[in-house]
């Protein structure tokens, strides 16, 4: 089947499931850490989400469509170092922790796969056709 709009990517539907889980998350965070770690932690989840939709406009350019995957990627990456740091100070769970982190693991994996394979995602046709990833096979959605 074909991928006709960024919100039909699995990789952005998880992304977009994950800055969903990091907001909630967030809001039991110490008043104190309202305009600092969370809102560090909220930005760079929504990004994620963002850059992927902004590459899929862009594959019109194949390297102006990497780019903005490998800025998805980066803003993955610092996710996952705020949720260490919430992590480290008692803000969230370790349960919590790990599973947003393995979920950000499978978006970096499945952001890897699109950079790699750009030439079958930046083709003149509308629609593009989705690989799937084996660490996607049987991984539940947040």
């Amino acid at each position: 089947m074909g991928v006709t709009d960024y919100k039909e990517l699995r990789v952005y539907r998880l992304a977009f499931a994950a800055a969903l889980q990091v907001f909630e998350l967030s809001k039991a965070f110490p008043s104190d850490e309202k305009y600092s770690l969370c809102d560090q932690m909220r930005r760079s989840s929504r990004s994620v989400c963002a850059n992927i939709a902004e590459a899929w406009r862009k594959r019109r350019y194949q390297p102006a469509f990497v780019s903005k995957l490998s800025d998805a990627d980066a803003k993955s990456a610092e996710t996952k170092a705020w949720l260490e740091f919430a992590l480290r100070c008692r803000y969230i769970a370790p349960d919590s922790y790990a599973k947003l982190h393995d979920h950000d693991d499978h978006i970096c994996r499945q952001l890897r796969v699109m950079m790699d394979g750009a030439e079958q995602w930046c083709s003149p046709s509308p629609e593009a056709r989705e690989r799937l990833a084996d660490y996607f096979v049987g991984a539940a959605e947040l």
